[in-house]
């Protein structure tokens, strides 16, 4: 049984998902609860140094982060803001790029988790912002690289959630989350205030509309989805990744 956070010893709860899969929506029910500090996509710079990309916001995303995947490893391993019990991180796990070190994800203060969404619905909602997306783009090959990862250092599958079930019973989840986190479920998790926060990345204008207009956790939506046939070479390549990980998922 993991511990629970104490002052001396805060608890980094690092969440990996792929795009498009409810992962500001957790960000804001963990920025939600008074005993937590956030981070918001802390690796986006050093992905857009390294791959060259031109996102919306590239500038200013470069100019508000650092690009060295090394300082951000050095500050997330670091002092908590705030002297906060819990440092929540919303990572996207294609931020991950091979060159990047994985040793310091291994410290133990460290808890990770990994949220996945069922792979036609994300590739198809993942088209429509980044158009022609690829496998690396989806971080499902780097979640299950980590997880495997994870596993091997704790002797127990890190806990894996999966957005649509999120959706349909928010509280219950999220108490098997923090139950499996070690951490204690606080029903702040469950609604927030709409609006930006300081704490979201300067890209929030291009990409949050939904999330700063919500108040709680959508009710859910049907999943199926028709995928255009160009997009089928890549949902088949996600499906084994996706099913390695909800083998795991919490019920």
């Amino acid at each position: 049984m993991l511990s629970a956070p104490s002052p001396s010893q805060p608890v980094r709860v690092a969440m990996w998902s792929g795009p498009r899969n409810l992962s500001t929506a957790l960000l804001r029910s963990w920025g939600s609860r008074p005993d937590a500090a956030v981070v918001d996509e802390p690796l986006y710079a050093a992905y857009l140094a390294a791959t060259g990309l031109d996102h919306p916001g590239r500038d200013a995303v470069l100019a508000s982060q650092p690009t060295e995947w090394q300082d951000v490893a050095a500050t997330l391993s670091g002092p908590v803001p705030g002297a906060a019990r819990i440092w929540y991180q919303k990572h996207m796990a294609h931020h991950l790029l091979p060159h990047v070190g994985r040793e310091w994800l291994d410290h133990p203060s460290f808890r990770h988790a990994f949220l996945i969404r069922d792979p036609a619905a994300m590739v198809v909602s993942l088209d429509r912002v980044t158009p022609g997306p690829t496998l690396a783009d989806t971080g499902l090959p780097q979640q299950v690289e980590l997880f495997d990862r994870m596993a091997q250092r704790d002797g127990a599958a890190p806990p894996v959630i999966d957005a649509a079930d999120v959706l349909r019973d928010p509280e219950r989840l999220l108490r098997a989350l923090c139950a499996r986190l070690g951490v204690p479920f606080d029903p702040a998790m469950l609604s927030w205030a709409p609006g930006p926060r300081a704490t979201d990345g300067v890209w929030a204008e291009h990409w949050y509309a939904s999330v700063e207009a919500s108040t709680g956790f959508a009710p859910p939506r049907p999943e199926a989805v028709e995928v255009p046939d160009r997009l089928a070479p890549l949902v088949a390549d996600c499906q084994p990744l996706y099913d390695t990980l909800a083998d795991h998922r919490l019920p």
